[in-house]
């Protein structure tokens, strides 16, 4: 399985209401140097219907200024709908929804 693959498979784990850092990402699949390779991947996602790639924010919680389907306006929404509050500078507060994985 490719680098992207693999990376799909994890973010496809992230359940609604959580969400999971590029680098958290990268340290799951034993590649902890690599946050911006898995943001590469997130940018080339090729099913976002299926791959929730609007779950993957920044180490701070920061949403994606240039957000590949929309902005962070619309990944905003798309988190605010499955109960993720982020705050007026687009920033989700990661004690309250990151993602603690069991992969």
């Amino acid at each position: 399985m490719s680098f992207f693959e693999n990376v799909y498979e994890v973010v496809k784990a992230i359940p609604k209401g959580k969400v999971a850092t590029y680098g958290q990402i990268a340290r799951i699949l034993n590649a902890p140097r690599a946050s911006r390779a898995v943001g590469y991947a997130l940018h080339a996602n090729p099913t976002p219907v299926v791959i929730p790639c609007h779950r993957v924010v920044n180490r701070h919680g920061g949403l994606a200024p240039s957000f590949a389907f929309g902005g962070r306006e619309v990944q905003a929404d798309m988190l605010a709908k499955e109960g993720v509050a982020c705050d007026e500078n687009f920033v989700v507060d990661l004690d309250k929804y990151q993602w603690r994985e069991e992969f």
